[in-house]
């Protein structure tokens, strides 16, 4: 019973993405661009895959393109920035959907996420040049995802669109009881 009522308070319902609680992500890899790594001063790109998220609790922002998607879920972002979580049990992973940039503006798109990863070296900033991840999940366009995984790398919440300040309150809550486990 008490499962049943945590599931159904939990945004899963009304999203048509493939995420599932309790199970991990749809596998899918990026190797166009991919991840920035930050090697001596210098973004270097390499292999990125699911396969990479477990060990730490993770809050995963895909993120469209696009400077409107980015803005959906900035309240939590900062929330999270706010939170001095633990670096070495906690992280923040940015997917970004250049393929769903808008029209000309990619390479502002990877200039901005090249930018963060120098102010932010700790977070994994991931550069989708052909828009894999959002098909393997099936998100939608144009649209910020927010996923909280366990560190086993089980889905613990998922939401495409503005999270709620409820919802953030839920999400860092939740981040936080897991970092206990």
């Amino acid at each position: 019973m008490k499962a049943w009522i945590l599931l159904a308070c939990l945004p899963f319902v009304a999203s048509a993405h493939k995420l599932q609680f309790d199970q991990p992500l749809p596998p899918v890899s990026v190797s166009d661009r991919g991840e920035l790594v930050l090697e001596q001063e210098e973004i270097k790109p390499r292999t990125w895959g699911v396969s990479e998220l477990r060990g730490k609790v993770r809050v995963i922002q895909h993120i469209a393109g696009r400077g409107s998607a980015k803005e959906l879920n900035a309240p939590l972002i900062e929330a999270i920035k706010s939170a001095d979580l633990p670096r070495d049990r906690y992280q923040t992973v940015t997917i970004i959907n250049v393929d769903d940039a808008a029209f000309g503006t990619a390479s502002f798109v990877r200039s901005s996420a090249e930018g963060s990863k120098q102010e932010f070296p700790w977070s994994t900033i991931v550069l989708d040049e052909q828009g894999r991840v959002a098909q393997q999940w099936q998100l939608q366009p144009k649209n910020s995802a927010i996923i909280v995984l366990d560190q086993e790398g089980l889905v613990r919440f998922a939401k495409e669109g503005s999270l709620t300040p409820q919802e953030i309150e839920q999400v860092l809550t939740l981040v936080r009881q897991t970092l206990e486990q």
